[in-house]
């Protein structure tokens, strides 16, 4: 019954030529003409589709920028994301329409009925999908902004010719959007911060980027999202002067320490009133104009911000305002710490080492990392790719240890992380503090099996070796 139907069907393509003479050349010739433009046109708006939503708003701008030729008509046209395909579709749906019909039409001349119907059924879906859809469209993924730049012109006069088909389904498919509740935004502007990321860790696993420049990247990201606790040097750490001490003592003292600039406080660290420089302790002290100079005539401001600061907004604050430090305290105004610039760059770019200034984490093995109790506990994740979790109350090694403990730790102590089989040593401790831990992780068996793998390599080339020195 379906046969039937189809051969009904095509018999309709018979009536125009009943009761006249029709050359079968001629109507074969112009229906092959008319098929090989409507495939081109066909390849010109799916290649089209694909160099215009391809490229992105952001290169789209710097074309413009760059005053390349056309940029401004693609730029035009993907003003109006929805517009542009809209146009794109009509136009390619009326080209392949028509394209089939036609076919349809000369080779049922030729055939007749329902295998007329099969032949151009099968030959026009295959040429469509090689010429019409494959082959324009890897064309306008290889040469996005060249193709989108030489077809911007013909689009508009596209969208020209076609206007009111155009703006009939431009209407009907933001309606249709409406009611279904889809979202309308064709294509979004830039890419996402996820995406940025993802293209990140992609680009580190082809090779593109080197392990260095995927941490700083790395970082770059991570850097928004950290506060000022967790890169502040504790109050224990620092070294700081009293208000009433002498020029020399505090330069002593500066030397001493290795700090180029000392806090100056009265009465208790609670209340530091400013930053010295060692530089101007020297210059005022040696070649001052002033014979009774005091540490208060050198003090320079400086800031105190909340443990809870952003270290983004941090680091603008300092570069405004000219500081080089800072002093954190907590939600009862008593100081936590200091952060510097230092520590601040040292997020981007990494650890900043100085004279004899030892590693904050140093690989024992590829399962066995020494750390120090004030490395925050990320680092030490991604060092042995495990997930110890952070606290609101710690963001150190040292912090995470007191937290299972419970309590006072000696050194020597050792414990055991269940959730990532991390065996964690306390290595040294001074007074109550941990100064050092070491973290051991247990192989899964898949990096047993590597190993494993490695050591039999390496035996058979020691035999190989040593069958070659027999010889």
């Amino acid at each position: 019954m379906v046969f039937a139907l189809l051969e009904t069907v095509v018999l309709s393509y018979e009536v125009p030529f009943v009761g006249m003479e029709v050359d079968e050349s001629t109507v074969t010739l112009f229906g092959v003409v008319a098929v090989t433009v409507l495939i081109a046109l066909s390849g010109f708006f799916s290649s089209s589709e694909i160099a215009m939503f391809a490229l992105p708003k952001h290169r789209v701008d710097g074309m413009v920028e760059e005053e390349v030729p056309g940029a401004d008509r693609v730029k035009a046209l993907k003003e109006d994301p929805h517009r542009l395909l809209v146009t794109i579709l009509v136009g390619n749906n009326i080209v392949n329409i028509a394209m089939s019909s036609i076919a349809t039409a000369v080779i049922s001349i030729h055939l007749g009925g329902l295998l007329g119907v099969i032949f151009a059924t099968l030959g026009i879906t295959a040429i469509v999908l090689l010429f019409g859809e494959s082959a324009p469209k890897s064309y306008a993924v290889e040469n996005t902004e060249t193709w989108a730049v030489r077809i911007a012109r013909p689009l508009k006069m596209t969208e020209y010719l076609l206007y009111p088909l155009v703006v009939l389904f431009d209407y009907l498919t933001r309606v249709v959007n409406e009611l279904t509740g889809a979202n309308a935004a064709i294509e979004t502007p830039y890419v996402t911060r996820d995406e940025i990321q993802e293209m990140i860790e992609s680009g580190e696993r082809e090779g593109v980027l080197e392990e260095e420049e995927h941490e700083m990247l790395t970082r770059i990201f991570r850097f928004n999202n950290t506060i000022v606790k967790e890169v502040m040097t504790p109050r224990l750490d620092i070294t700081a002067v009293p208000k009433d001490v002498g020029i020399d003592e505090a330069i002593e003292t500066s030397i001493q320490s290795g700090h180029a600039r000392l806090p100056v406080y009265e009465g208790s660290l609670d209340n530091v009133q400013g930053v010295v420089h060692i530089r101007d302790l020297v210059r005022d002290l040696n070649y001052g104009e002033s014979t009774d100079l005091t540490l208060e005539d050198v003090i320079r401001p400086t800031l105190h911000v909340p443990e809870s600061k952003n270290v983004d907004e941090m680091l603008t604050e300092m570069r405004e305002n000219r500081m080089h430090m800072a002093i954190v305290i907590d939600e009862f105004g008593t100081t936590e710490g200091l952060v510097t610039m230092e520590d601040l760059v040292e997020e981007i770019v990494g650890e900043i080492l100085e004279g004899g200034e030892e590693e904050p984490l140093e690989y024992l093995d590829e399962h066995t990392v020494v750390v120090r109790g004030e490395v925050n506990i990320e680092e030490v994740n991604e060092a042995l790719d495990i997930e110890l979790p952070e606290g609101e109350e710690f963001e150190t090694i040292a912090g995470f240890i007191f937290n299972r403990a419970g309590r006072l730790v000696e050194e020597g102590e050792e414990m055991h992380y269940e959730e990532d089989g991390v065996d964690i040593i306390v290595e040294e401790v001074e007074n109550t503090r941990i100064m050092k831990a070491r973290l051991e992780k247990t192989p899964t068996p898949s990096e047993e099996d590597e190993q494993g793998d490695d050591a039999e390599d390496g035996d058979e080339d020691e035999e190989g070796d040593d069958a070659a020195a027999e010889a």
